[in-house]
């Protein structure tokens, strides 16, 4: 008997990661989602998992490595959704917001792919939520913290991409749209299903590793 793919989101308890977990249930995955407090109130489903995690805390990804290590299961898609744009309305760098922004969207989002990169098998997917805010093209002065980090993701992707090539790991930062959560805010246009629904084409669509791709308009390039 074939396994169930299995998918796990960071950041799964709201907006985009917690309408990606609905969709791919409904795909027929398994799906490990995390929170930082460890509970996800809003799915039920006899196929979801929840983890706790705080991707700022090197404890913390430790201790989910072990349980996902427990599970004896294959990540077949990691989507990295977890995230954080504390001054995205700001234009000056502010040093508290700064550290955490990076604390969360570069340094955790990179550990935790390192605990975690063992577990996904040949013909995996490592998805990487990024924005078209931090490309050279798109620069602004709002937001420093958060365009500079996601600037970071792109190139961890980039790098990413180059050293599973011989694995066929497929490494993609994906633009999900201006999204109506909590980060994009209300006057966002796109709700998070229907960016869910875009990424989803993006991860079951064929495609090479180490792109960026934007779901709100179809266009994509190599890193």
């Amino acid at each position: 008997m074939k396994r169930p793919n299995t998918a796990l989101i960071t950041g799964a308890n709201t907006g985009i990661g917690l309408a990606l977990s609905a969709r791919l249930l409904g795909q027929g995955y398994r799906v490990i989602g995390t929170s930082r407090s460890g509970y996800i109130d809003a799915l039920s489903h006899p196929q979801f998992f929840c983890l706790q995690l705080d991707v700022r805390d090197p404890a913390s990804i430790e201790a989910c490595r072990q349980s996902l290590a427990g599970m004896s299961t294959y990540i077949d898609l990691l989507i990295n959704n977890a995230g954080v744009a504390d001054d995205v309305f700001e234009t000056v760098p502010e040093r508290t917001s700064f550290e955490n922004t990076f604390s969360t969207n570069v340094t955790g989002l990179v550990f935790f792919t390192e605990a975690v990169i063992g577990l996904v098998p040949p013909g995996g997917q490592v998805i990487n939520i990024s924005t078209d805010m931090s490309l050279l093209t798109e620069i602004a002065m709002n937001g420093p913290a958060y365009r500079m980090s996601k600037g970071a993701v792109n190139i961890y992707t980039k790098m990413l991409a180059q050293r599973l090539t011989e694995k066929k790991i497929t490494v993609t930062a994906v633009h999900p749209g201006w999204v109506r959560t909590k980060l994009g805010g209300d006057q966002a246009p796109l709700l998070p299903e229907a960016s869910a629904a875009g990424i989803l084409d993006i991860i079951f669509a064929q495609k090479e590793s180490g792109e960026f791709r934007n779901v709100a308009t179809g266009k994509h390039f190599a890193l």
